[in-house]
């Protein structure tokens, strides 16, 4: 495994990297266009072509950041794209919902507990957390479980940063992952039709991978309300719905946890949710995928192309019954 490459922590507090006010309404201008029944794929290629250009972020707050040895060369997807295209059922359940809803989620102040079996039990507030380790622009392949796909440049380091303070002890398997839920910040929630908070968890070992990101900003500032504001994981070989936003808890414990999807669905939605192109979801295929500003598709990789940091994790296992 490579090295991360170090530089000097820097000198942030979290009301330094508060996000710009870059948001733009799509559902108003398609219902004023009389094109709210489109497909998902067609509106947003027309809004490409229609839709004033998004106010383009500045330098960023996260200037000189350390670039990751585990980053693709891939074209990075469209900062428009990535910020009205999402998945936050808190704040809508449609694509654009969430740009629109989650304008006023108010994300400062905020902590992040961290407990469990582990030795020292702590609670981290977002200052304290842009400084735990030096941030690096780390740039992932992300897999829906839908069918779409984007490459975004993420900033953070690895999740392991804190598992490494926090000390698990000998009884820790499993970690344990909830998002915030405020019914009154997030009332589309209600209409989500999945149990409420969101929860996710993995194996202590894929926690532990280099390649799981404590993810605090992206295309080189903060993240957006709709992302995940002020902070998520990313976990670039398993399919997007793991990758749990807008982070309040960290639990270690000895037992494989509930996930909200799960729980909804365990037919469809496994625990470990690895992409994998050889196991279609029950109502399509996995074979291929859609970039987010591509017309064409292409075809899905194992682990979303991160084999080499990853498939030693599940040897021996069958990744079609542990799907």
């Amino acid at each position: 495994m490579q090295s991360m490459l170090i530089r000097s922590k820097p000198d942030l507090t979290y009301a330094d990297v508060t996000p710009k006010d870059v948001y733009f309404n799509r559902r108003r201008f398609l219902q004023a266009m009389g094109l709210a029944g489109v497909t998902a794929f067609a509106g947003k290629q027309l809004l490409a072509l229609a839709a004033p250009p998004l106010k383009t972020l500045a330098a960023g707050k996260f200037p000189n950041l350390a670039k990751s040895p585990f980053s693709t060369t891939e074209k990075e997807t469209s900062f428009e794209d990535v910020t009205h295209y999402n998945n936050f059922y808190e704040f809508g359940i449609d694509k654009d919902a969430p740009a629109k809803n989650a304008q006023k989620f108010r994300t400062s102040p905020w902590s992040v507990s961290v407990e469990g079996e582990v030795k020292t039990k702590r609670k981290f507030s977002m200052d304290e957390i842009l400084k735990l380790a030096p941030l690096e622009e780390r740039i992932y392949r992300h897999r829906c479980v839908e069918g779409w796909s984007i490459v975004v440049p993420w900033i953070g380091f690895s999740l392991s940063v804190i598992a490494n303070l926090v000390q698990p002890t000998e009884k820790a398997k499993f970690v344990a992952f909830e998002s915030l839920y405020d019914p009154g910040q997030m009332p589309e929630g209600r209409f989500a039709g999945i149990e409420l908070p969101y929860i996710e968890g993995l194996r202590l070992d894929e926690a532990m991978n280099p390649l799981t990101l404590l993810c605090v900003g992206m295309y080189g500032d903060a993240l957006p309300n709709q992302d995940g504001a002020p902070v998520r994981l990313v976990i670039p070989w398993k399919y997007g719905f793991k990758s749990i936003k807008s982070l309040i808890k960290i639990k270690f414990v000895g037992k494989q946890p509930d996930t909200t999807w799960n729980l909804a669905n365990a037919h469809e939605y496994g625990f470990y949710s690895n992409v994998n192109p050889n196991v279609d979801h029950p109502r399509w295929s996995q074979a291929t995928e859609r970039r987010l500003g591509d017309i064409f598709r292409r075809e899905t990789l194992m682990f979303n192309g991160y084999g080499d940091q990853v498939a030693s994790l599940y040897n021996g296992m069958d990744l079609k019954k542990y799907y």
